[in-house]
């Protein structure tokens, strides 16, 4: 039989289909006709009939045993835990949603990028808002992957790190804090001043960081992370951890950095 689409194309519809992508959204996206989607999930999803390699869902790494890139999931976990959520959608898949603020394109376009190391096969989506983008991709194995999802606000529940994961921020430290940062964190000039000499006061400006979350779970996260980096850190106040001495500031700026 000729096939008049090629296998990717079949795959790639059939994988959002998976994912929980409707079938009119998935058929605009491919160029084919909705009943074309609609057979495709008949004949090679339903009833399983050949078709080249056919489709073939991502496997886990928790379930199935699959490649892990460590440092980009660092790096993920970090965005999750400040600024990501997972929703349930339809067919037993899950949504990944990470909030950024839309005047910052690179990182935007980054979490994209680590979204697609973490699940190679992931075509995450953009969706803007007023003032904010969301970052979004299915999958059925999210829970899997961040086994701190569950209902409710992050800081109304313990938030705690399976041994797995552990090991990981241990050998990435970095990109965890990057995340961290990046989402709930900021860096920014502060100023103070001190006495001179004449009996006047002058004014120095010096870079801060400052994370700020509800949850001392996750500030824990952050601060066991700086600590094993040798990062001093202090907590003006109960739901912020700031980096401020020289010395801390420089090792952030070679891994973290301004929000771009």
């Amino acid at each position: 039989m000729v096939h008049f689409r090629s296998q990717e194309t079949v795959d790639s519809a059939l994988r959002m289909s998976d994912e929980g992508v409707l079938d009119r959204v998935n058929a605009e996206i491919h160029g084919v006709a909705v009943k074309t989607v609609r057979r495709w999930r008949r004949q090679y999803q339903r009833r399983g009939l050949p078709r080249g390699q056919g489709f073939r869902p991502t496997p886990c790494p928790r379930c199935d045993g699959a490649e892990l890139d460590q440092a980009a999931y660092a790096l993920l976990l970090g965005w999750y835990l400040g600024d990501g959520h997972i929703a349930a959608a339809r067919r037993g898949v899950y949504t990944l949603q990470i909030a950024n603020d839309q005047k910052y394109p690179e990182l935007n376009q980054e979490i994209a990028a680590t979204i697609r190391k973490v699940k190679p096969t992931a075509s995450p989506c953009l969706r803007g808002g007023s003032t904010a983008v969301r970052i979004e991709a299915r999958w059925k194995h999210w829970p899997c992957v961040f086994p701190q999802h569950g209902p409710g606000r992050k800081h109304l529940r313990e938030i705690e790190l399976v041994p797995w994961q552990q090991e990981i921020v241990r050998a990435e430290p970095r990109h965890l804090v990057r995340g961290l940062f990046h989402s709930d964190g900021s860096r920014f000039v502060n100023w103070a001043t001190r006495p001179t000499r004449d009996g006047g006061r002058k004014r120095y400006d010096y870079i801060r960081y400052m994370f700020s979350n509800e949850s001392a779970d996750i500030r824990g996260i952050l601060t066991d992370a700086l600590d094993q980096l040798g990062i001093p850190w202090r907590q003006p106040r109960v739901n912020v951890v700031a980096v401020s001495r020289r010395e801390g500031v420089v090792a952030l700026d070679g891994f973290v950095g301004p929000k771009s």
